[in-house]
């Protein structure tokens, strides 16, 4: 990554960035993608069970490893500082200290309460031993999944996106293949299921954890920093340097992403096929969401290398850059549901009363796409900045003091029923874009004026 001087040089670099980002977060959410479209495809019920599971399991992944997330913060301050290699090393085996204990209280702490709030919830036998079953597949593979959100933020931190993009589209094709044989049972394996899906994905983490391991030890620019070449000692001072800005991103993630799994399990009072649907359209909005979240991933990346360098004006410069690239690829999407609803629904499942609620759900995922092309840049950026704590606060007000409140209202109390939760959503998403751009634009006029104005 270099220093650049014009907006036309920050665009490329951060396009250079970015592009490889998106890719990858596409082929990992395509895991899920082929999950939920493969479960649909092999029935209502197994797919209501995958959707309960995911609900339970999103939230929960993307706030913790969102603590890992600290790490390119951390190295892209030390790259751009031009730190010792040493420093940038005992930073990441840190870090990967830290995501094995993660992933072992997950795993232990999803053994004791998986059984008790599945039975909390009004669902059909099928559908809670579906969700069940895939949990504890999927739960086979926190270990290397924990490890590689690490593994990449180091990678992407220098910069090498494009590595991160290798990486993730040659596991593709195998997550898709053992989804087929363990889902259908095919190549004389058993028929599992909606649990198939989850053993397909632990799979897959393991091949990705091994691949980068192999990757960062051998191949040049990684392999200066010697991540691997010796054993460090664990740091506890190191650990909280991770925690301290690990934990409020983790808890801002986890604000956002638990908002949308609260509304699937209250919407659990519904019938199976306004679940399904729901699942659908929430699925497909959340593949959309990729590219803001690309976005916001690759101005951490750049912002951190310009603040590290203390290159402030500059910094300011991309984060703006990043949210019109956002607000113009969400126009693009929006128009595309709007425009096409069924043909998307369809794509999921060949039930008529399923593709018909799935249409009417896509539509107001239509307006997702806004909210979500300006408060996930804006966070990205602040996390270059590493300015979190206070970005954590706003996402809870945002999602679950304004945004559920309002849904539940809406849902129970009016005549919406469960389109009233997705409106709640957006209120809930717009909310957070306006105060967390406010807070951006804040840091920017009034804490770091003098210095790029030096600059």
């Amino acid at each position: 990554m270099n220093q650049t001087y014009s907006k036309k040089q920050k665009l490329h670099q951060l396009l250079v960035i970015l592009v490889p980002i998106l890719v990858t977060q596409l082929a990992m959410y395509s895991m899920t993608f082929i999950d939920t479209l493969m479960t649909g495809r092999y029935n209502s019920q197994d797919l209501a069970g995958v959707a309960i599971g995911a609900s339970l399991w999103v939230p929960v992944f993307t706030g913790l490893s969102g603590i890992l997330i600290a790490v390119t913060p951390i190295v892209s301050h030390l790259v751009g500082a031009g730190k010792q290699s040493e420093e940038v090393a005992f930073s990441v085996i840190q870090g990967v200290y830290l995501s094995i204990i993660m992933a072992i209280v997950v795993f232990a702490g999803g053994a004791l309460s998986l059984n008790p709030i599945l039975s909390g919830m009004n669902l059909e036998n099928r559908v809670q031993d579906t969700a069940f079953n895939y949990l504890a597949a999927i739960s086979t593979g926190l270990i290397p999944l924990f490890v590689y959100n690490v593994l990449r933020s180091f990678i992407d931190a220098l910069g090498k996106t494009r590595v991160s993009m290798i990486i993730t589209l040659l596991t593709l094709p195998i997550n898709a293949f053992f989804n087929y044989i363990l889902i259908y049972g095919k190549l004389g394996f058993p028929e599992l299921g909606g649990a198939g899906a989850g053993y397909a994905s632990s799979i897959t983490y393991w091949l990705i954890m091994v691949i980068s391991i192999i990757i960062i030890h051998k191949n040049s620019p990684f392999s200066n920093y010697g991540i691997f070449r010796r054993i460090h000692a664990v740091s506890i001072g190191k650990w909280k340097e991770i925690l301290l800005i690990g934990i409020p991103i983790g808890l801002s993630i986890f604000f956002e992403t638990s908002i949308f799994s609260a509304v699937t399990l209250l919407m659990s009072t519904f019938e199976t096929a306004v679940i399904a649907a729901h699942q659908i359209a929430l699925n497909f909005a959340s593949l959309l969401y990729m590219i803001p979240l690309s976005i916001s991933m690759a101005l951490t990346i750049v912002i951190g290398f310009e603040a590290g360098a203390g290159r402030f004006r500059d910094a300011k410069e991309y984060s703006w850059i990043g949210v019109s690239i956002a607000v113009f690829m969400a126009l693009i999407c929006a128009a595309v549901l709007l425009a096409f609803p069924k043909e998307v629904a369809s794509i999921y499942t060949k039930d008529d009363h399923v593709l018909q609620l799935t249409a009417a759900f896509l539509i107001y995922a239509m307006f997702f796409q806004l909210s979500d092309a300006i408060q996930a840049p804006v966070q990205g950026a602040l996390r270059g900045y590493k300015d979190v704590n206070v970005t954590f606060i706003m996402s809870l007000i945002s999602y679950w003091i304004i945004g559920l409140p309002f849904g539940y209202y809406l849902a129970n109390h009016t005549d919406w029923g469960a389109y009233g939760y997705w409106i709640g959503l957006i209120t809930g998403l717009a909310a957070g874009a306006i105060t967390l751009t406010s807070r951006l634009i804040y840091l920017q006029n009034r804490k770091y004026p003098a210095y790029m104005e030096a600059k």
